[in-house]
């Protein structure tokens, strides 16, 4: 199948209404059918102002997040349009892939 990988970025402490942005993104993918997402907390990493964010022992607010995705076209037109609604702010990268699955499923 052809679709695109989407990786979203932000901080550990970034909120969407109550809940953490990646945990939402997460939510959202799941409720609109998604087959899968994945969260990846980082140790280090930087942003558009070159200011450092990482986690630290005491603070793990500003640890650095990474929310990656495979979907299909209509489905990331759908999870955008609705970011749009939501007039959610985060950084994202979007790549064209080629994706599936080999071998026989395992439970």
């Amino acid at each position: 199948m052809k679709g695109y990988q989407l990786e979203f970025f932000m901080e550990q402490n970034t909120r969407k209404a109550h809940q953490a942005l990646y945990e939402w993104l997460v939510d959202l993918a799941r409720a609109q059918g998604i087959a899968g997402a994945t969260v990846m907390m980082g140790s280090m990493g930087f942003g558009h102002h070159s200011r450092m964010h990482s986690a630290h022992f005491f603070d793990l607010a500003d640890q650095p997040v990474l929310v990656a995705m495979v979907v299909r076209e209509e489905e990331a037109i759908r999870l955008f349009e609705i970011l749009e609604q939501e007039k959610v702010s985060v950084f994202y990268v979007k790549m064209p892939v080629e994706f599936g699955t080999l071998g026989e499923r395992t439970v």
